[in-house]
């Protein structure tokens, strides 16, 4: 177990070197810091050397190799907040707690070594003179490092006194780290950040998952600042493609990967028709992900961390000492065509007791049901069928797009279904069973969400609910949206919920997803029974 929220690290091996030993620095310093892990790279450095001096390596190909070997390898590390430092000069954001040097790169008494760690991060962050110092793995093997050949000059980065990236960032990958230590190295004065925002993120994968921008932007400058604290940043929401790129004379250069090349013409484009010089496009290379699963993509991306979420606990349970605590009742809800139904089915072939809502709202509707005398009171006889029976269509059709009148069919029919469905839980507590799952479309609109431990919400895009839907009801697609667009939205539900999950792709992938979130809740009940 971890046993410090932040720590730096200190690598003094030649930067050639750093592909060879970045996996096994940062499994073992993941083994000793929880949070922020930041990384001093100083080829050379004799730590045991009196008073060591703090000094930013040459920013060139080597050091881009380097960066991105170390963000790589971080990625394996799932969690563990990498941050390499492009140079000295402020405090960081999270202050180390710890100080961590391979022990292959500092040889002799242990005793010089930490004492020349804690100096140097005085020097360069700051840091407190008494911190913890430890050396990680053992002694440097025999061989070491093969001689590394001095650097081509010409092969030094080219620089520019303000330099533009833009992207989504969220949830800050090994990716984006390699991205934006790229733009730190480039840019001399400024480094404008545009982050998508608005309509940009309408067609991302699980957009519903992104975080809001303000978090973006606020996690973007934290990491900027720490890695590089001599620029000027300025953060900007992007709301269409271009942002101020296309206006700023300022700018010299657009930093862009091999997917967003063309992206980085079109600005050129644009720039040439406003008056202004194009800008020199910087390609860094994207990072393949080795740990991608099915549907992901290959390389590391926001969206594949997006779906790994999917199953996972988003936030804690509820803690209400009224709510009992077995059977524990999930909530499963979900909009129109979202897949909800066939959740419910896994979940109980995985053992839950199922409460379907919408069948026991059918039950509250029959003749002599506990709803059925206050609705024909309401709604009149024209309700009625000839056999005396509710036709929920010509019901439906009264209270469709009109809120008062639905708000008095709701005010009668859900506080019975929600009678029915404590009757329900205390079945299931008689059968001994130990989950109980509430399926039921409009769980948080009839503020049912008091009746259970957790929420799971069920989401697909809109455009495919309103294929699903065309499909199942045979409605038109005006008519399909329309109904769509009456319910909450997913990100209405997801604001509210435990945990998400996504019918999108085969059903093999939700299956996996379901056993993943029950598995997940298992270990959950099994922790809180052995308190």
């Amino acid at each position: 177990m971890p046993r410090f929220g932040s720590g730096l690290l200190v690598l003094t091996a030649p930067l050639g070197a750093l592909p060879r030993r970045a996996a096994a620095a940062l499994a073992a310093a993941a083994g000793v810091v929880s949070g922020p892990l930041y990384v001093h790279l100083q080829p050379g450095l004799r730590l045991a050397a009196p008073a060591p001096r703090p000094a930013a390596p040459p920013a060139g190909p080597a050091l881009l190799r380097a960066l991105a070997a170390l963000y790589a390898a971080a990625a394996a590390q799932r969690g563990l907040d990498v941050r390499v430092l492009l140079g000295p000069g402020r405090r960081l954001a999270r202050p180390p707690r710890v100080l961590l040097a391979a022990a292959a790169e500092a040889p002799g008494p242990p005793g010089p070594v930490e004492l020349g760690l804690r100096q140097l991060a005085a020097a360069a962050y700051g840091c407190p003179p008494r911190l913890p110092a430890l050396l990680l793995g053992g002694p440097e093997e025999p061989g070491g490092d093969p001689e590394e050949d001095p650097e081509d000059p010409e092969a030094a980065l080219p620089d520019f006194s303000d330099v533009a990236v833009g992207g989504t960032f969220d949830r800050l990958h090994g990716a984006h780290r390699l991205l934006l230590s790229a733009c730190c190295l480039l840019a001399q004065q400024r480094l404008l950040a545009g982050v998508a925002d608005g309509d940009l993120l309408r067609h991302k994968v699980l957009t519903e998952l992104i975080e809001p921008y303000e978090l973006r932007a606020a996690k973007l400058r934290e990491f900027l600042e720490d890695v590089k604290p001599s620029l000027r940043y300025d953060i900007v929401p992007l709301v269409d493609p271009y942002g101020p790129s296309v206006t700023d004379p300022d700018l010299q250069c657009l930093v862009v990967s091999e997917e967003t090349r063309r992206g980085g013409e079109a600005v050129n484009k644009k720039r040439l028709e406003n008056g202004l010089p194009e800008l020199a496009l910087y390609e860094i290379l994207l990072m393949k992900d080795p740990d991608h699963g099915q549907n992901e993509e290959e390389k590391i991306s926001s969206s594949s961390l997006r779906q790994r979420l999917l199953g996972t606990l988003l936030r804690p349970p509820r803690q209400d000492p009224a709510l009992p605590s077995r059977p524990y009742v999930i909530g499963l809800t979900g909009g129109t065509g979202s897949g909800k139904t066939s959740i419910a089915k896994l979940l109980g072939h995985l053992g839950a007791f199922l409460i379907d809502a919408d069948k026991l709202g059918h039950a509250v509707y029959v003749p002599g049901g506990p709803a059925y005398e206050q609705v024909v009171a309401a709604f009149g006889a024209e309700i009625l069928n000839e056999d005396g029976t509710i036709n929920r269509k010509v019901l439906g059709a009264k209270v469709f797009g009109n809120q008062e009148r639905l708000k008095t069919l709701t005010d009668i029919v859900w506080p019975e279904i929600a009678r029915m469905v404590k009757e329900q839980i205390k079945e299931a507590d008689a059968q001994g069973k130990a989950v109980c799952v509430l399926d039921a479309a409009v769980l948080l609109e009839a503020g049912w969400q008091d009746m259970v431990h957790e929420v799971w919400t069920a989401i697909i895009p809109e455009e495919e609910a309103v294929k699903r839907v065309m499909a199942r009801d045979g409605l038109s697609e005006e008519a399909a949206r329309s109904r769509l667009q009456s319910q909450m939205t997913n990100s209405q539900r997801v604001e509210q919920s435990q945990v998400v999950l996504c019918t999108l792709w085969e059903p093999d992938v939700t299956r996996k997803q379901v056993e993943k979130a029950w598995d997940l809740l298992q270990q959950r009940l099994s922790q809180e029974r052995s308190l």
